[in-house]
């Protein structure tokens, strides 16, 4: 192997912390960034090794490193640190003398140090992900670059840095993109073109196709009114700080129509410049059908409160047209034959008419039924009310 690839080569090892984790941060509460701060000065003697041997070039070199920098002999004894890593770890330098740096990487033991002696061989470096554990007995994420020294004697230096904003910011990463994956509205990330970007399981059950098929489309192509998108697109363009929602009509893979509630905002990145837009879908199929259901139920109810209110003013002249007939009937008990007839059948009417207004009357449930042979079931105009 050149040294050329073994330069470009990196091992990476997961060490599993054997000690509870308690990050400084609080879930839900990203950390304080501080800018501009100045670095407390400890008045603590400096380290002094047989490996600096005191050389000023080295000290300040190694004082002034941006990570931890802790330098190991082959048996895992901390011979050397800087600084920063007494800021890091919090041990006073009387108490690294005495340490090996399984004391300070959680889960590190000697098995470490064979692995990284016969993979450095490999490699020009190694990289660790692991917990380092400070005196006060808190500990932090760190990510741990290490190198061979080829000094008189082989020894291993640790180059620790703490990432606790990044792992916070890769933990809440995570989190936002399950719940984005889990919402129960379409999400949907657009160019600044208005193509799909990203679209979550929501959406491709809505249009009913697969990710593959939307990425890349336009937005609008997969709405009835292409130009409802266009206005929401330059309304959102026009005042980029602001938010837009509106209803309009998707169009699924199946050709159906369904109704949608969009909200759409500007999307930036790092930097504040405007790189696209995002959109929530709320798919109003099921609440449009739910309030159709309430309007034809209330429909319903009027009629039946219709139907006992018309036959409380039909019945009482009804009843009045019963009587009188009756009585036309007994007075013209002598009268014609065609005469008695005809009474007979108009208090035969008069009967049945209050037999229906009785049957009306307690109806309490509206029901309808076909009145005409061979006619549609759907054709409203064929059905009548079923007392």
């Amino acid at each position: 192997m050149s040294e050329q690839e073994k330069f470009s080569r990196t091992m990476r090892i997961d060490l599993i912390p054997d000690v509870p984790v308690k990050p400084d941060t609080q879930r839900g509460r990203k950390p304080v960034l501080k800018t501009g701060a100045q670095r407390p000065v400890l008045n603590s003697p400096r380290i002094v090794s047989s490996v600096g041997k005191g050389d000023s070039f080295y000290q300040h070199l190694l004082q002034g490193l941006y990570d931890a920098a802790i330098i190991i002999d082959m048996k895992g004894k901390i011979v050397d640190v800087n600084q920063r890593a007494i800021e890091f770890l919090k041990f006073e330098i009387d108490a690294f003398r005495q340490m090996s740096v399984f004391d300070v990487i959680s889960g590190a033991d000697s098995g470490l140090i064979d692995s990284l002696c016969e993979n450095l061989e490999l490699t020009q470096h190694a990289l660790i992900q692991a917990y380092c554990l400070r005196s006060d007995g808190s500990n932090f994420p760190a990510e741990i670059a290490v190198s061979r020294l080829e000094l008189d004697d082989p020894h291993l230096c640790f180059f620790v840095r703490d990432i606790t904003i990044r792992k916070h910011a890769e933990e809440m990463l995570i989190t936002e993109h399950c719940a984005i994956q889990n919402s129960g509205s379409g999400i949907a990330i657009t160019t600044n073109s208005g193509d799909l970007d990203f679209v979550n399981p929501r959406v491709t059950e809505m249009w009913g196709s697969d990710e593959d098929e939307l990425l890349g489309k336009a937005l609008r192509s997969l709405m009835v009114e292409p130009s409802l998108v266009d206005t929401m697109f330059d309304a959102l363009t026009e005042d980029d700080s602001s938010s837009w929602q509106g209803d309009m009509q998707g169009q699924g893979s199946d050709g159906e129509a369904f109704h949608v509630q969009v909200t759409g905002a500007r999307n930036r990145n790092s930097e504040g410049e405007p790189i696209g837009f995002v959109f929530s879908i709320l798919d109003l199929s099921d609440r449009m059908r739910a309030e159709e259901s309430e309007r034809v139920s209330e429909r319903r109810r009027v009629m039946i409160e219709s139907l006992g209110a018309a036959c409380h003013h039909v019945g009482q002249p009804a009843t009045i047209l019963l009587g009188n007939l009756q009585f036309l009937k007994e007075k013209l008990a002598s009268a014609d034959a065609d005469t008695a007839q005809i009474v007979d059948r108009c208090v035969d009417a008069m009967e049945e008419i209050g037999s229906i207004l009785k049957r009306l009357n307690r109806v309490n449930e509206y029901k309808t039924r076909q009145y005409l042979e061979g006619s549609d079931d759907d054709d409203s105009a064929s059905r009548i009310l079923d007392i």
